[in-house]
């Protein structure tokens, strides 16, 4: 059985509600929109403007503005699960794409047999797809190449965080027009914009709609702003550590309650934090910038009413580097701050309009489903899906039902994997020994929260509460048995010894 075959259907039970609203008529567009999805890297909530943060994103508020702001919408809690979910509709966990991310030295990436969204637009009629930006599923073998699924244009890296300005990643450059790895001068970040840009106007004026997925590598490390750039963030602050490990930690315990890479010298490091959450503003600034581009040439080829534009962070900010606050938490673990991310849609012509604010949980699994329905393409028996259409609640209008919600991480340890589940406003969080199961619960640690009276998360209250622990963890647990034997590996496993291919080119 491949890995795209092993699912269950889970209990669905329990996202927390939307605010009640009328039901909005979905207005009757003319053609299904063009769709530009564009993607941060390690954003933090408040490290955008419309969230109260000291950064100022004027593009980025702008789609939230014009359109709708989403103020409960969840990710995974690092780049490849969320990037897999997104692509695909269903929990990464089921194709064993959750545990970490994806790393060069892996041999390991999305099952090449799962659908994903180009695909399924493909058919609809999306005659032009293009992927400018940051990959993230496999680089490993030709069959995860962004061309073998369904992309009809590719335009930047495969891996992960790489160098903004040479674009090496192991002393070898990773940076490809298409099935070419070029040498190309440029900020990435300047990169990425100037030719999603080009995209819109190649494409923009066709007789089919287009699919642009701008996935930034900004503001994710290595930390490099261009000097231009640095002068208006030279007062920003680094996060105070109890954002992070949340109030009350000890300093021993802040590998178990923070983010990624956590380590107490790096949170103590107060220098190396205040220097990257400066760096960290003018690269934000520098993505903001080039939304702003994207923006104006749709507005200058008069399709801006008619595309849907989608943004979101794949995962919460850095640890102490990102601004996650009021939430506590960061990227690589599963509390708010690592997992509810900055988020805005607009889409004129279908109803996506008004600077409203969206209260309904909604979830990186939700874009799959929700660009089907734009697209006309809903009808897929065939396909299996966890998300669900977010279009009712992005206009306005009431979300039919509740559900559950699901997150995992066990990235760069055995010993510390993370497990959440979500039902209502209940939130469980259990961290513990690999595998996590009924018998690794005894030395694992059991938190539950009620977000409605606690969204910081600073109360466990699962002693208060045994019966509803409880139920969660059963919940918990039948999520974590979703992992298939084969899976992605711990972070470092492959690294020793490691020599990059040339230029990043795949061999297989």
């Amino acid at each position: 059985m491949t890995k795209s075959k092993q699912w269950i259907l889970l209990v669905a039970i329990g996202l927390p509600g939307c605010a009640p609203g009328e039901d909005v008529e979905a207005p009757r567009a003319q053609r299904p929109p063009n769709v530009v999805l564009i993607v941060a890297d390690d954003l933090g909530w408040r490290d955008v403007s419309f969230n109260g943060g000291d950064v100022a994103t004027p593009n980025i508020d702008r789609i939230a503005a014009e359109g709708v702001r989403l103020d409960r919408f969840y990710v995974a809690p690092i780049c490849s699960p969320t990037r897999a979910g997104l692509m695909t509709g269903r929990h990464p966990i089921r194709y064993g794409m959750m545990r970490g991310v994806v790393m060069g030295y892996h041999d390991y990436g999305l099952d090449p047999e799962a659908t994903i969204v180009p695909q399924v637009l493909a058919e609809a009629g999306y005659e032009h797809r293009g992927l400018v930006g940051k990959w993230h599923l496999g680089l490993s073998r030709r069959e995860y190449h962004p061309l073998e699924r369904g992309f009809t244009r590719f335009v930047g890296h495969l891996g992960w965080g790489f160098d903004y300005f040479t674009h090496e990643r192991y002393g070898e450059v990773d940076w490809f027009h298409d099935d070419e790895s070029v040498d190309e001068p440029g900020y990435s970040t300047d990169l990425i914009s100037e030719h999603a840009v080009r995209f819109v106007r190649e494409h923009a004026g066709g007789d089919a709609p287009f699919f642009l997925f701008v996935p930034y590598n900004a503001p994710h490390s290595p930390f490099q702003a261009k000097e231009e750039d640095l002068p208006p963030y030279e007062d920003l602050e680094p996060v105070p550590i109890e954002a992070v490990v949340g109030a009350g930690v000890p300093p021993e315990k802040y590998e178990w309650f923070g983010g990624h890479a956590m380590s107490r010298a790096r949170l103590e490091d107060v220098e190396g934090r205040l220097r990257n959450r400066r760096i960290t503003g003018a690269m934000v600034h520098a993505m903001d910038v080039g939304i702003g581009r994207i923006l104006d040439a749709l507005d200058e080829a008069g399709v801006a009413d008619d595309t849907l534009v989608w943004f979101f962070s794949d995962n919460g900010g850095d640890t102490g580097i990102g601004d996650n606050r009021p939430f506590r938490g960061s990227k690589g673990n599963v509390f708010e701050g690592g997992i509810r991310v900055a988020a805005a849609a607009r889409w004129t012509a279908g109803g996506v309009s008004g600077g409203g604010a969206v209260s309904a949980p909604l979830n990186y699994l939700d874009v799959m489903p929700t660009l089907m329905e734009a697209a006309a393409a809903s009808h897929r028996p065939d396909l299996e899906v966890d998300g669900r259409d977010a279009l009712p609640a992005l206009r306005g209008g009431e979300v039919a039902g509740d559900r559950d919600f699901y997150s995992y991480c066990a990235q760069l340890s055995s010993e510390r994997e993370q497990l959440m589940a979500m039902e209502g406003d209940w939130k469980l969080i259990v961290i513990g020994p690999e595998p996590l199961d009924r018998a690794a619960l005894a030395d694992a640690q059991t938190m539950l929260f009620h977000l409605g009276d606690d969204p910081g998360e600073q109360h466990d209250l699962s002693a208060e509460h045994p019966e509803i622990a409880e139920r969660l963890i059963g919940k918990a647990l039948a999520f974590r048995a979703l992992q298939p034997e084969e899976h992605v590996p711990i972070f470092w496993e492959g690294r020793d010894g490691f020599v990059a291919p040339k230029k990043w080119r795949s061999t297989e």
